[in-house]
């Protein structure tokens, strides 16, 4: 502790109490200057643990800024670009086709209008008919109305499925009289992120928009649920978000998610009808399917002959040779089985739906931007 020499064991006591009571401070000048460099190097040694943590929060907030596409790396134009010079670069693109696909990129960016390219059309009513040969181990099949699928693309691909799913969606709604007042065509996925600026300008879910910094154009910002209800109301297009929060089985599954899709479709076949027949497209549009990390779009469920029951999705990240399969008798199956998710396939923690329920009226639509300072879904246990 210090230097000094005792005489008897008595005294060394005492001057160690005295050491432990009052500190080293207040015995010996050497313990002081002892005691002051020991907090110097402490203070020290603490500001560098301080410096490391807040260097680590750096690098993992940029990290997550990049993985949520909020990283300023440019949104889906760049990447498009960046892929193209890629694959010229490879010898898998001419520079002719580059500039080729490159006008037609800005083309599609200056109209705000989708280019198709990643579109399969006619793909409800081919599983219809297919339904309609093969499902002898189903008690009922319920459909959506006819939906155009979208893949995501090179200008998209990683990121964009939320986008994807919307314009699915919005292909479905176009079809129906109701909503006749929508965009005539499909929006581009910018056109789609302007839409959701607006809404936020409007005053919609404040929190999201904060999150995002109030801007997705240029971004390759992931969406999700909370972004399809903003969207939608924008246009005056009435939906509810509905939070399947937890697995409601013994095997971590969602059976309450799967009956309530079941109950979603067949009550709108049902209505009105007598006999409800065994396979019915109705004219329900797709509902938008949420999870961490992706989202799908929940086009029909089948109920088997021994009750079980089976989603029908379609999956942005499907390539549209893939999806096409489903037009042709001899191919239908192949691609049929992949879009089959029974419970057991769906088991992450929590999921989200976005479902649509008709039009918004001036009134409600004031009401909904109100209501979404504390954008709350409706939790399903």
């Amino acid at each position: 502790m210090c230097s000094l020499s005792c005489s008897s064991s008595s005294s060394l006591q005492e001057h160690v109490e005295l050491h432990l009571e009052y500190g080293s401070a207040s015995v010996t000048g050497h313990s002081s200057e002892d005691l002051t460099m020991a907090r110097k190097l402490q203070e020290e040694e603490e500001q560098k643990w301080r410096e490391a943590a807040t260097r680590r929060e750096v690098e993992d907030f940029k990290q997550l800024q990049k993985q949520f596409g909020l990283d300023n790396s440019g949104g889906s134009r760049k990447q498009m670009e960046r892929n193209m010079e890629r694959a010229v670069s490879r010898g898998q693109m001419v520079p002719a086709e580059f500039h080729r696909k490159k006008a037609e990129m800005l083309e599609s960016l200056a109209s705000g209008v989708d280019d198709g390219g990643s579109t399969t059309s006619g793909l409800l009513g081919a599983l219809y008919r297919y339904c309609q040969r093969n499902a002898s181990d189903c008690a009922h099949v319920w459909l959506c109305s006819e939906t155009d699928y979208y893949s995501s693309s090179e200008g998209d691909k990683g990121w964009g499925c939320g986008y994807r799913n919307f314009q699915m969606l919005l292909s479905s709604l176009h079809r129906m009289e109701q909503y006749k007042h929508l965009p005539v065509s499909v929006p581009s996925i910018p056109r789609v992120q302007a839409f959701i600026e607006e809404s936020w300008d409007q005053g919609t879910d404040p929190q999201g928009a904060s999150h995002f910094n109030h801007r997705l154009q240029g971004t390759r910002a992931w969406i999700g649920a909370t972004e399809i209800y903003v969207v939608l109301n924008s246009l005056s297009v009435k939906s509810r978000i509905v939070d399947f929060h937890k697995p409601t089985s013994q095997a971590h599954t969602h059976p309450i998610l799967f009956e309530w899709v079941k109950q979603h479709f067949s009550h709108s076949a049902s209505r009105g009808a007598r006999l409800t027949p065994k396979i019915v497209q109705t004219t329900l549009p797709p509902i938008y399917l949420q999870h961490q990390g992706h989202s799908r779009s929940i086009v029909g469920v089948e109920q088997k002959v021994n009750g079980n029951l089976c989603l029908l999705l379609f999956d942005p990240g499907c390539a549209p040779r893939e999806m096409s399969k489903v037009l042709s008798q001899d191919t239908a199956a192949t691609m049929v089985r992949c879009m089959r998710k029974f419970p057991g396939s769906l088991k992450h923690r929590q999921y989200q739906v976005v479902a649509v329920e008709g039009l918004l009226t001036p009134e409600e639509k004031q009401s909904c931007i109100l209501n979404s300072r504390t954008l709350c879904a409706e939790k399903i246990s």
